[in-house]
């Protein structure tokens, strides 16, 4: 994943990772009925939630806290994301994610990579007049979808499957440049852009924005704070830094004594201990991860902490599936010990387990605990019913422990 690694005191891999799920929020008491409060202490432990499309299971975003604080309502990150003062703005960081407002001037150096990136392709340009017509309608109207400013001029259908518009294309960069900000989303999951002054605080927009050094400094220490132990290609990926400027960054940061160099035992890569990390010696974790969340992610980083290999297959196609559309990692303690295929049916208010997987070492209690747990999502989703399909190793016992909860 890296270099050698330094000299420095070495852990375990069972220590890695309960070390990483505890700066990740996994070993943070539960609130029975969980608040802002709790909505605000687990942000500050993933600092990220990145944002998705699909809504197979439930949309992205909000897993992660489910995963974390357990059932909890959904409008907690409405209000964060819309009520005033704002917690919460949306912005490429990872991805597309949510984030503390507070972090959007460190995010300047994304800003400001978009805007080199649309002037070197010359976007914008066959139309020039379409950005300033653009801005002024949002000025005027906004917030504004991009339907609320569907012109008919011809459309695009080159990534995904999306069918943009000239004028979505216009928003889309002016969101990833900083010209507009994102107010929120409506009802069609749709981004219904805005002028930053109207979606931000004031404190927030005049805040300093540091220089590129400085702001790669804050954001590879926000990553180590929320990985605990990781790899300068962990820390990277965290904000999506170039791997060199990261690694300058962490040696600034070992020198300030904010990260320390240790060993993992079994792993060659240079591995960087924060200071801040809590050591506990056991994450009596039970949780279902979305694709999406900040422990899986890193695909490398699931591999050396879990022996995980963990693929999202939903663009490919059905027929090559090994596991299925949307899988989610079971976390068991500090263990991956299983994935499953997962559907809501709204309609017919089940929760479809399409297909369930056992890693090699699960434990015997893994069907019990995911039924348990199915069980928890279901309610959380408000859906009656857990429907097992016989597909995977672990459908057969899975299913007799969801009949036995009736």
């Amino acid at each position: 994943m890296s270099p050698a690694a330094p000299a420095g005191p070495t852990i375990t891999l069972a220590q890695a990772r309960r070390i990483a799920l505890a700066a990740q929020g996994f070993a943070d008491p539960p609130h029975a009925t969980p608040t802002l409060r709790t909505f605000d202490r687990t942000l500050r432990r993933t600092r990220v939630l990145q944002i998705d499309s699909v809504s197979v299971l439930q949309r992205a975003h909000y897993m992660p806290l489910y995963s974390r604080m357990g059932p909890y309502d959904t409008g907690l990150l409405e209000r964060a994301t819309t009520a005033r003062p704002r917690r919460v703005v949306e912005s490429w960081a990872h991805e597309a994610a949510y984030l503390p407002v507070e972090h959007w001037p460190l995010l300047q150096l994304r800003r400001d990579a978009w805007r080199e990136r649309y002037a070197a392709s010359g976007i914008g340009v066959e139309d020039p007049d379409l950005v300033e017509e653009v801005r002024q309608r949002v000025a005027a109207e906004g917030p504004l979808t991009a339907r609320d400013l569907d012109d008919g001029r011809p459309r695009r259908r080159d990534h995904w499957g999306w069918n943009w518009s000239a004028a979505k294309q216009a928003l889309e960069m002016m969101m990833r440049t900083g010209d507009l900000a994102v107010a929120g989303r409506n009802a069609a999951f749709e981004r219904r852009y805005d002028l930053p002054e109207r979606v931000l605080p004031a404190e927030v927009l005049a805040a300093p924005v540091p220089d590129r050094p400085d702001a790669v400094r804050a954001l590879v220490a926000m990553a180590a704070r929320s990985h605990g132990v990781a790899t300068v290609a962990c820390l990277a990926d965290y904000y999506r830094i170039g791997q060199r400027a990261a690694a300058v960054a962490v040696e600034e940061l070992v020198e300030a004594g904010e990260l320390e160099p240790v060993t993992v035992r079994g792993w060659s890569a240079a591995t960087y201990l924060h200071r801040d990390a809590a050591r506990p010696r056991r994450i009596d974790a039970r949780a279902l991860l979305s694709p999406f969340d900040p422990v899986v992610w890193f695909r490398p980083r699931a591999e050396a902490l879990f022996d995980f290999r963990y693929r999202i297959e939903i663009y490919t196609p059905a027929h090559q599936r090994v596991h299925g559309y949307y899988v989610l990692p079971f976390l068991l303690g500090d263990r991956l010990v299983g994935r499953v295929d997962l559907r809501a049916d709204r309609r017919g208010g089940r929760l479809e387990v399409l297909g369930t997987f056992a890693e090699p070492d699960a434990p015997p209690a893994t069907a019990a605990e995911l039924a348990v747990e199915l069980h928890r999502m279901a309610g959380w989703l408000g859906l009656d019913a857990v429907v097992v399909a016989p597909h995977g190793d672990l459908a057969p016992a899975l299913a007799v422990e969801i009949a036995a909860r009736g």
